[in-house]
């Protein structure tokens, strides 16, 4: 690691910038090098600093920050950082386990969402200043993928930039990543619904579209593509991977249809509930997972282990890629429980399954927290339809740079409920133009589709 690196029997204190430090606090003296599910790349090249050190305290001095230090246990009256120079602004001071007031960042989902809620912290802060928690994320390497810190630690990052807001993103994505490229098609305009569609009541939109003269680059296509009426002994039929054939009888057929009108196709998986006996894939995953298929033993969903995750891709989502999907709309709302954040597994492995083949990856997911800027492209979940909503959107897209997340796909026009409002369809598209993604959506409500016809002709 390059910078400047201080250690003591319980800390070290890591320069990485002359405006960014590590800060870590070991009651076993075990510090981690390697990378974490946020940060991919510590070593910023040589940094200039001057150390005065004693046996009690230390005091360090870059261009920008003053550190001092009573060495012991990290506490407020031991330890601060304040800022020098150009980057001082009022009140630049900082004292550990002060939580600074950011310029905020994002948040997991808008699900329910009717106008503004509390966003998570990002980087940046009007008084220059501000923290990046990386204390209980998970150690990861390529090959054994992610495992809990054998010790836990007190592992936090200083961001002390001042107004220079521009320079912490920069640094901030040499610290956690840079996000990939998206495919070019991610850009056009994506028509998606809750809506069980037959393949021809969907093809012949398609067509609509086209004769209307409305380009479309994304067909997504919701839930329904499976079969969701499943025996009861199953469960709930939210989550599935087998086509329902009483919509969509030739599912290769219509999937090369869609691709002939020059569209990328992307399925919803809810996949909460694993493979089940109903699927039919279950057979392969049950032979592959040792699973007692007479007894119709479900492979329970736990993307922490590596023999399910292989039996979810190779045995169930790579044929239906086979078939002519693209890529997936990875519909998780089912909290953080378990070893580790399921959404930020998903989020990694799905990502990195469909770059697979060389191609730039996509995928459709919530956000996962700080460091998913590497799996684009963010959904913001289920809103509802008010004009508090669409206010509060441009805000939420903005501050979540803060945090480097760039690609929010919105429901644009909002989900459910709310009400008819030609007026609010049309400024919600009009965000939508200048989002980042433009994502027609609703919900499964007759009187809640996005087609510009349904609207008055000065609307449409």
């Amino acid at each position: 690691m390059a910078g400047s690196v201080i250690q003591g029997e319980n800390y070290r204190i890591s320069v990485l910038t002359e405006s960014l430090v590590r800060l870590e606090y070991s009651e076993k003296g075990v510090f981690e090098d390697g990378q974490t599910q946020v940060v991919q790349d510590r070593d910023f090249g040589p940094v200039s600093c001057e150390i005065t050190e004693t046996e009690e305290v230390l005091d360090l001095h870059t261009e920008h920050l003053h550190l001092y230090f009573e060495k012991g246990p990290f506490a407020p009256d031991r330890l601060f950082i304040e800022l020098k120079g150009q980057y001082a602004v009022y009140g630049s001071r900082w004292h550990y386990g002060d939580q600074p007031e950011t310029l905020k960042g994002t948040s997991r989902t808008l699900d329910e969402v009717d106008g503004a809620m509390e966003l998570e912290d990002g980087i940046l802060s009007k008084a220059g200043y501000a923290l990046l928690d990386d204390s209980s994320s998970y150690l990861y390497d390529g090959e054994s993928g992610f495992r809990a810190r054998p010790c836990p630690e007190v592992d936090l990052y200083f961001f002390g930039y001042g107004r220079d807001y521009l320079g912490a993103l920069k640094d901030f994505y040499h610290l956690t990543g840079q996000t990939p490229l998206l495919p070019r098609y991610a850009l056009g305009n994506w028509w998606s619904r809750y809506w069980p569609y037959t393949s021809q009541e969907y093809t012949d939109l398609m067509d609509r579209f086209k004769a209307e003269g409305v380009p479309l680059a994304v067909s997504v296509i919701d839930m329904d593509w499976h079969k969701t009426a499943i025996p009861a002994r199953f469960g709930s039929g939210w989550t599935g991977y087998s086509w329902n054939r009483d919509l969509i009888p030739d599912p290769a057929t219509f999937l090369h249809g869609l691709h002939e009108r020059g569209l990328k196709v992307t399925l919803n998986v809810h996949p909460a509930d694993g493979i089940r006996a109903f699927e039919d894939a279950y057979p392969l995953v049950a032979k592959r997972l040792g699973l007692d298929a007479e007894k119709e033993e479900a492979a329970s969903f736990d993307f922490y282990s590596p023999a399910f995750r292989e039996a979810y891709f190779e045995d169930v989502h790579h044929p239906l890629e086979n078939q002519g999907v693209d890529f997936w709309w990875i519909d998780w709302q089912q909290g953080s429980h378990g070893k580790m954040d399921p959404l930020w597994l998903l989020n990694h492995y799905h990502y990195l399954d469909n770059c697979r083949k060389g191609q730039a990856g996509l995928i459709l997911s919530r956000y996962g927290g700080p460091g998913s800027h590497r799996y684009p492209i963010g959904f913001s979940g289920d809103t509802i339809v008010t004009w508090e909503s669409l206010a509060f959107q441009p805000y939420f897209t903005s501050t979540a740079s803060n945090i480097g997340y760039t690609w929010w796909s919105h429901d644009i026009g909002g989900h459910m409920r709310g009400y008819y409002d030609e007026d609010l369809a049309l400024r919600w598209l009009q965000l939508g133009v200048f989002s980042p993604i433009n994502r027609l959506h609703s919900s499964c409500n007759a009187f809640n589709s996005k087609e510009p016809w349904f609207y008055s002709p000065e609307t449409c």
